[in-house]
């Protein structure tokens, strides 16, 4: 069921739905492998969908830690909402990755650990990228990680304009098959 309902926003939304079927568990656990949830006080997620690696965050997150999921799809948003209602310190915010220091405003968040991302680069327009892009390296805590996928490694030189430092895995047992990037600035100063 969850696969059709994926399959139908893809056909309907295929800018702002990356792929024809919900992400894997193996990319799932590729993608939080080197997050450090003993540590991390927020955590935010772009583009959660159908919630594959919401749910790997939540059954290893610290149970204090704060997750904020953006998803701009009305339907995901709403399944997302409904799935994981019984969460806490869990916000759900139906809108667009641009504007995720305003969302923080909201929340009192004054920083984010980790950002995990499903959000199809390769589709977005470039303006739209470059915002979510910017607006992510100003978010994110010195050492923290801004963790991504994509299908290709025609973005990593795009997406190397904004971190110093990308470490990239593949993960084979997705379909079809995608690129993890683990996305840092070590040496960018705290602001604020």
């Amino acid at each position: 069921m969850k696969r059709l309902f994926f399959l139908f926003q893809y056909i309907v939304n295929p800018r702002t739905v990356g792929a024809i079927l919900p992400s894997s568990k193996f990319l799932g656990d590729k993608m939080v492998e080197r997050i450090n949830f003993a540590k991390a006080k927020y955590i935010i997620e772009y583009g959660p969908g159908t919630g594959v690696f919401t749910e790997e965050l939540l059954e290893k997150r610290n149970p204090e830690t704060i997750i904020v999921l953006v998803e701009y799809n009305k339907e995901f948003y709403l399944l997302l909402r409904e799935k994981f209602k019984m969460e806490k310190n869990l916000f759900i915010i139906n809108g667009s990755a641009e504007d995720i220091h305003n969302y923080l405003k909201d929340y009192r968040i004054p920083y984010a650990d980790y950002v995990i991302s499903g959000l199809p680069f390769a589709s977005l327009p470039k303006n739209i990228s470059q915002k979510i892009l910017t607006n992510t390296t100003k978010i994110l805590k010195k050492d923290g990680e801004f963790i991504t996928f994509q299908y290709t490694k025609c973005k990593k030189a795009f997406i190397e304009q904004f971190f110093t430092k990308i470490h990239v895995k593949r993960e084979i047992r997705n379909l079809p098959p995608a690129y993890v990037f683990n996305c840092s600035n070590p040496q960018k100063n705290m602001e604020g």
